[in-house]
Parts: C-alpha cells; sequence; structure tokens
C-alpha cells in the first residue's frame, strides 16, 4: 500500500486474471458532456449537504495490435432533441443540467484522423441514454456489442415502440452482437463472468449486472502486469466504492490526496463526518430505486471493490468527475498511468465533495 492507513487492511481476493503478454492500447476519450443531477434519486445519505451529482461521460478507444479497434461507450448524443421523448422529458423535468459535446465519431475523425472503418464495434456497457451516443455515424460494418438481455428489454426500440428510451437507428442496418458469457469456455475474472474479447488476454468484457440489463465493464491489459478497468455506471461516485476493509482511509489526508486541502488533515475527521462513523465503509448507497435490481447491483459493486484494492489496475467510472484533470486524452494513451501515479492521485479526490476538513473556499 502506498499510503498508510488508518487501520491494518485485510487481504484482497485473487482476482486470477489470466497471464498474458498481450496487451492493448487504450485511449480516454472526454467529449465535453458534462451533466449535473440532483443526487438524492441516485445517491444515500446525504453527506456535508453535497446535493448534485456531477461528472463527465467519458469514452474509450481499444486499439489491438492487429489494428482492429473497439469504442467501449459512446456517452451523451450532442443534440439533446435526437433523443426518444421519454429521455428529453427525463431531462426537462427532473432538475438535470446536461451540457452536450461533440459526438465520438466527429472527435475521431476530424480531430485525430482515424478510420472509422477500423473500428469494428461499438460496446454498450449499457443502454442509458448517457452512454449510447450515435452508433448511426460509424460504417455498416462497425457492429453494436451489448450485454445479455438486451434484445428481450429494449427491441424494437424507438419509434417503434413510442415509449422506448433507445434509439432503434442505433443497430438498424449493423450487426447487433449480444454477448453471452455462458457459451464456450466459461470463464470469470475476479466474481464476474468474462469474455476474453481478442482471444489473446488483452482485453476481457465483463457481465457486471444491476445497474441496468446487461451492463458490463471492460478489463484492458496496458503491461502484462497492469490494466484499466472500466467500470461503466457500476457505481457513479468514488465515495460509492471506498473506502473498504481493503483500502481503509488514509492515517492522514493531504493535499496532493485532495487538491481542496489547505494543509494535512487527519483521517479521524473523516471518519467523523462518515455517516457511519468508518474509515473501512464507503461513503455512499446506491438508493433502492436506482438500478434495475438493488441486489445485484450492490453484489457488482463490492466485485468492482475487489479490482480497486488491487494496486495493478486502475479503476475509471464513466462518470467520475475525480479523474477529469488527472487523466491523458487521445491521442495519449492510458497505458503508462501507473508510471504517471494516477492511481495514487485519484484514490482519495472525491473527498474534495465533502465539506470535511480544512478547505480552499
Amino acid at each position: 500500500m502506498d499510503y498508510e492507513p488508518l487501520v491494518p487492511p485485510i487481504p484482497a481476493p485473487d482476482l486470477k486474471i489470466p497471464k498474458s503478454e498481450a496487451t492493448v492500447e487504450i485511449c480516454a476519450i472526454d467529449s465535453g458532456a458534462r451533466f449535473s443531477l440532483p443526487i438524492d434519486p441516485f445517491l444515500t445519505p446525504n453527506i456535508a449537504d453535497k446535493t448534485r451529482l456531477s461528472g463527465p461521460a467519458f469514452s474509450f478507444l481499444i486499439t489491438h495490435p492487429s489494428g482492429r479497434r473497439s469504442v467501449f461507450d459512446l456517452g451523451i448524443l450532442s443534440t439533446l432533441t435526437q433523443y426518444p421523448p421519454g429521455i428529453q422529458t427525463s431531462i426537462a423535468n427532473n432538475g438535470w443540467e446536461v451540457t452536450p459535446g461533440r459526438d465520438i465519431a466527429r472527435i475521431l475523425t476530424e480531430d485525430r484522423g482515424i478510420d472509422l472503418d477500423s473500428v469494428h464495434e461499438v460496446i454498450w456497457s449499457h443502454a442509458h441514454w448517457d452512454h449510447v451516443g450515435a452508433p448511426w455515424q460509424f460504417p455498416a460494418r462497425t457492429a453494436l456489442v451489448v450485454g445479455p438481455g438486451f434484445r428481450e428489454a429494449f427491441l424494437p426500440g424507438y419509434p417503434a415502440d413510442e415509449s422506448s428510451r433507445v434509439l432503434a437507428r442505433s443497430w438498424e442496418g449493423r450487426e447487433l452482437r449480444e454477448v453471452d458469457f455462458r457459451s464456450g469456455a466459461q470463464l470469470r475474472v475476479g466474481r464476474f463472468e468474462a469474455v476474453d474479447w481478442y482471444g489473446d488476454g488483452s482485453f476481457y468484457l465483463l457481465h457486471a449486472p444491476g445497474h441496468a440489463v446487461g451492463h458490463m465493464c471492460g478489463l484492458a491489459r496496458t503491461t502484462p502486469g497492469t490494466f484499466v478497468f472500466l467500470g461503466g455506471d457500476v457505481c457513479h461516485h468514488g465515495g460509492e466504492m471506498r473506502p473498504t476493509e481493503y483500502v481503509p482511509l488514509p492515517r492522514e489526508v493531504t493535499p496532493g490526496m485532495v487538491p481542496r486541502l489547505r494543509s494535512v488533515c487527519p483521517g479521524s475527521e473523516y471518519v467523523d463526518g462518515h455517516p457511519e462513523k468508518s474509515g473501512v465503509k464507503p461513503f455512499y448507497r446506491m438508493t433502492e430505486s436506482f438500478p434495475s435490481d438493488i441486489g445485484v447491483a450492490e453484489w457488482s459493486l463490492e466485485g468492482t471493490e475487489e479490482f480497486d484494492a488491487c494496486r495493478d489496475i486502475f479503476v475509471c467510472l464513466a462518470h467520475d468527475e475525480s479523474l477529469l484533470e488527472v487523466l491523458e486524452y487521445l491521442p495519449k494513451t492510458m497505458n503508462g498511468w501507473r508510471g504517471r501515479g494516477w492511481g495514487e492521485k485519484v484514490r482519495w479526490r472525491f473527498l474534495g465533495d465533502f465539506e470535511i476538513g480544512e478547505k480552499d473556499r
């Protein structure tokens, strides 16, 4: 452990990630989209009067040594009026503040000169509005990859189903590939059912259900022994998965950990501000009404905490605001994350959301 914990950590479970020398190049994409939502429908309890849940909507470009490319999530549409009526109503009536960014296909082509024919598939972590983007901007040969149960839950889509919150044009005219985690040689990475996507151990899709039907995470091997975990919406804020018994609060919280601090703050102050006065339990819980299945969603989140406990794995949540000033974006890669100290820079950054300790106001 690279900091002094408030209490001794317990060993994290063995994730049993298969060994491989194969790696992928992974690049984070920030489209510029931002959202701010009332926090109460999503996370509980209220902590230090934090009333809004805000953040980006990251996408990721994965490039295999063969030249095959995959895009993991497409974020928020650049034009909100393209969404089905149900989504537009939610944005208008629920106190959501949404600033669209640019479409991912346009960023790839106009900014980076990437031939979209090299993108073999768009992978949706799940089918919520802030992840689906505009797949129709990719060539017809680009498949749309979705998780288990997608067809039954979401087809035929809008407008054939006027109540649907997913656009049918996303898959019309292209292969819609629903991942089957239980066919062939069954594999688990950590507690999750897994598929070795390229067949060489360089990138895995993980079935992490509960938040939404067919929710998937990704695990990209950046060196033979280091990884980036693409969490999608398995949780939304660092305080949902930290601290844990594997990753206890620090004995001292420094300005290097939480940039808003003016001076070192004892970790005990954050224990005092914790809803359960704990240094080994996450600050937040997801509300029962938010995920599609609260029990399964909590199981997947616990599995993510096991990945987060491994210092060789960098966990990226799709909407984690604390990543914004740490990540480097396309065309720069994430592969050197360990040497850049990203894990240490990000781990406790979320504590700056709470009015605890001496802050620079």
